[in-house]
């Protein structure tokens, strides 16, 4: 859903809850919004701290923040307009997010060069007129490690076909936007309680 862009984000939870993210008036920038984070979070628990992240469209880098906030080791953000990876290097720095590097380089590109598994979390949320899920998810694959979480959000009428070994472990909606959380599992059960759900919930 391509809803208007706020001129800032907040770090919901962690040592930078509260902080302010600042959001450029760009075409297709549309920052995950407060309860859609929030969602996705709870069900991510306690997985979060010590992980390796990537965001391949970090655009207002609401997502990346949110994950070094919770304890993320290292998060990697792309974003290929220069402008925007600027201003989210001078977020970093300003918050003093050591964890957190970012690179101005498109991602499908970065993600070209020769893989090497070491993302245990990654998040796929392209502007939604460049339909790049597919291609993302494709490319990701290779750069992920065992049993690596990966959050997709989708246009609300977007065709999506998971890479063989992700299985889907939670869904939720909004008015124009999906928000899914699947396992990349090569074998083994879930480490979250409960098995795979579905659910309408808002975020």
């Amino acid at each position: 859903m391509n809803r208007p862009t706020p001129g800032q984000v907040r770090i919901i939870a962690g040592s930078l809850r509260g902080s302010k993210l600042p959001v450029a008036d760009r075409a297709g920038l549309r920052p995950t919004g407060d309860r859609a984070r929030e969602t996705l979070f709870n069900w991510l628990q306690h997985e979060v701290p010590g992980t390796r992240v990537i965001d391949l469209f970090a655009g207002s880098g609401a997502l990346g923040f949110e994950a070094a906030s919770r304890g993320a080791a290292g998060v990697l953000m792309l974003e290929r307009d220069a402008e925007l990876a600027r201003s989210l290097r001078e977020t970093a720095a300003r918050l003093k997010a050591h964890a957190v590097h970012v690179e101005a380089v498109d991602a499908l590109a970065w993600l070209g060069r020769a893989a090497v598994p070491s993302f245990d979390l990654a998040f796929i949320d392209p502007p939604f007129d460049a339909h790049l899920w597919q291609q993302a998810a494709e490319a990701v694959q290779p750069w992920l490690a065992d049993r690596a979480w990966v959050h997709v959000e989708l246009a609300a009428g977007a065709v999506f076909s998971p890479p063989p070994g992700w299985r889907l472990h939670r869904e939720a909606a909004t008015r124009g936007t999906r928000h899914q959380l699947f396992r990349a599992d090569r074998g083994g059960a879930d480490t979250l309680a409960g098995d795979s759900t579905v659910t309408g919930n808002r975020p």
